[in-house]
């Protein structure tokens, strides 16, 4: 649980717009959520929304504002920030009838929340007694956190539409983002993904909000989503010595997650849980040291108190049961739940047919891709309706898609500014290309296959909470781009919110009747199979470097497959036919994995 939560999990965020207003359906519920800002047209568009809808005020901030992209963050996270606020205050004074938002706000709350135990002792009492339970209630009413995510790679500089000369790195998309969260009213965090940006890291220090106060408070907090200890310990140095706390490590699966997947080296979630359990107070006392003569630098009086740091983890956790034992074997303090609130329209935005068709998807249908611009697999969706889009234009021989947005514009192979490797202008460029290579046929195709595979995120991952609130999509381009986790595949139908809560707590099962085996299994699959991919892409006989690097994944799994078998024996959560299949499997991985054999070149 956090400060600002009564629960055990939160909703992490999903793609650009599926997350994007869940604050104001959950928050209200103390359930914390995280929101994309790095689309700020979509922002915009969802800003007027929503002002609509409760006569709030609505002025446009145009693109022609210089500071436009920043403008926006901030007036949409003041907007949410003022619509959970009016909606606690309402919900404070309803009355506890059955059916009211103030009754599901306590029957969602975990069992053993304390707020949770005195609701069930109210509803005991009577007369006197009982009005005083209720108001005593009403007061621990807490909203969940509307926290914002900005991936770190997504930072291109941007240009004056006055001259087309690039604007000053201040202007630039990630350092704008973090410029409208850090203006906002919102008292949340920040969450970083993909790596560190040194110069946007940097730029954290600029304002005062993310450093504490006389009390060591601080207003803007910073969460920092991992992939290991490693990841932690670099980024989180890098950030002490500027004076700049995190307040919480996100650790996600490096492969069983949605979206984006960062990989390991072949160490899996179990063991890297392990190493954060083993050093977590060697990890506080070294950043505390830093942070401190950083705050002593700055003329900040120290502290009158050690800060904490929380820790999360989150990607492929399915049951009840996965969702205990992680909080209280490693133990860390809380849980993410993504990708099965795709299907609870109660939290989240998807248009109804992209609702339905991941309502009724095969587990073939959840795929780890290439699509991503940004070279990074990318976990897809076979059904949605911007793969068929994209085939489509394969097969009229005008493969890309048209380039507006340009947030995944990294490339300077043929052009002097950088363009998107999934747009049209790209693609035709590289496939002119490789028409002059003379390639043999089969080397031929995958090549084509590897340039035309890559798809407009910036528009596909947008357009779903549009077509939803039946507004207008930019250019016409409605296909919709979803990058569920597989471990969607074991969820079926559509779901409402005290369903999915009712559901991590162990109250009830919604899963399918598709066989699923344990979180740390499905991971474990995943990655032998990436491993198998790289065995298979390159060539027969490898070189030094890429033989090291395979042999050293396949032994970091095999390590990882001894330690799962000398943890299943300490998994009170789970019945023991559960842990007997577990074993069994790992067993029949390792044995598979072992005879695996990767040949070094005989080249120097």
């Amino acid at each position: 649980m956090t400060a600002s939560s009564q629960h055990t999990f939160h909703i992490p965020v999903l793609g650009l717009s599926y997350s994007i207003d869940s604050p104001v359906k959950v928050a209200r519920f103390g359930i914390s959520s995280v929101i994309s800002i790095v689309q700020d047209d979509l922002i915009e568009q969802m800003r007027q929304l929503h002002s609509e809808k409760v006569n709030e005020p609505y002025i446009l901030i145009p693109k022609t504002d210089i500071d436009h992209r920043a403008k926006r963050i901030t007036a949409y996270l003041n907007l949410m920030n003022t619509i959970v606020n009016k909606q606690i205050e309402a919900m404070k004074q309803e009355s506890f009838d059955a059916g009211s938002e103030l009754i599901k706000y306590f029957e969602m709350l975990p069992e053993n929340a304390p707020a949770k135990i005195e609701y069930r002792k109210m509803l005991v009492t009577e007369g006197i007694a009982k009005k005083y339970y209720q108001n005593e209630l009403r007061k621990k009413i807490i909203a969940g956190a509307i926290d914002v995510n900005i991936m770190t790679k997504i930072d291109n500089l941007n240009y004056s539409p006055d001259n087309g000369e690039p604007l000053p790195a201040e202007y630039s998309d990630a350092m704008s983002a973090l410029r409208g969260f850090a203006n906002s009213t919102l008292n949340s965090a920040i969450v970083f993904s993909a790596g560190l940006n040194p110069r946007l890291f940097s730029y954290l220090e600029t304002f005062s909000n993310f450093l504490p106060d006389h009390l060591g408070f601080m207003k803007k907090k910073i969460i920092l989503k991992v992939s290991d200890y490693r990841s932690a310990l670099v980024q989180g140095k890098y950030l002490a010595k500027k004076g700049l706390w995190i307040s919480e490590f996100r650790i996600e699966s490096g492969l069983n997650c949605g979206g984006h997947a960062f990989p390991t080296e072949g160490y899996l979630l179990g063991p890297i849980l392990e190493e954060f359990k083993q050093k977590k107070q060697e990890l506080a006392t070294e950043l505390f040291g830093l942070y401190k003569a950083a705050l002593a630098f700055k003329n900040i009086p120290l502290l009158l108190f050690k800060p904490e740091f929380r820790i999360t983890v989150q990607g492929g956790i399915g049951t009840a049961s996965e969702d205990a034992f992680l909080r209280s074997y490693y133990p860390i303090n809380g849980t993410g739940w993504g990708s099965p609130f795709l299907l609870v329209p109660d939290a989240t935005c998807v248009d109804e047919i992209t609702l339905q068709k991941l309502a009724n998807a095969k587990q073939d249908d959840y795929y780890l891709s290439h699509a991503s611009p940004l070279g990074v697999p990318f976990n897809n969706f076979r059904s949605s309706t911007s793969e068929s889009q994209r085939k489509l234009r394969i097969e009229k021989n005008r493969p890309g898609s048209p380039c507006y947005k340009k947030y995944l514009a990294f490339n300077t192979e043929f052009t002097q500014k950088p363009i998107c490797q999934a747009s049209r202008q790209y693609q035709r460029l590289k496939l002119k290309e490789l028409d002059t290579l003379n390639l043999r046929v089969e080397e031929y195709k995958i090549k084509h296959t590897e340039i035309v595979e890559k798809d407009c995120l910036c528009e596909g991952l947008s357009s779903s909470a549009l077509i939803k609130n039946e507004m207008p999509v930019p250019h016409h381009l409605n296909a919709v781009t979803i990058c569920p986790g597989p471990n969607l595949a074991y969820f079926s139908g559509i779901f409402s919110l005290e369903e999915i809560v009712s559901h991590i707590y162990g109250r009830i099962n919604i899963l399918n009747s598709l066989s699923r085996s344990h979180m740390f299994v499905n991971e474990l699959k995943m990655y032998i199979d990436y491993l198998k991919e790289e065995v298979k892409k390159n060539s027969k006989v490898f070189s030094e470097k890429q033989a090291r690097y395979l042999s050293g994944f396949k032994a970091n799994l095999l390590d990882g497959i001894e330690y799962y078998l000398n943890l299943v024996p300490n998994m009170p959560h789970e019945a023991a036919h559960l842990k007997q299949r577990m074993t069994e499997e790992m067993i029949r991985m390792k044995n598979n994995l072992s005879a695996m054999f990767i040949q070094k070149s005989s080249v120097v």
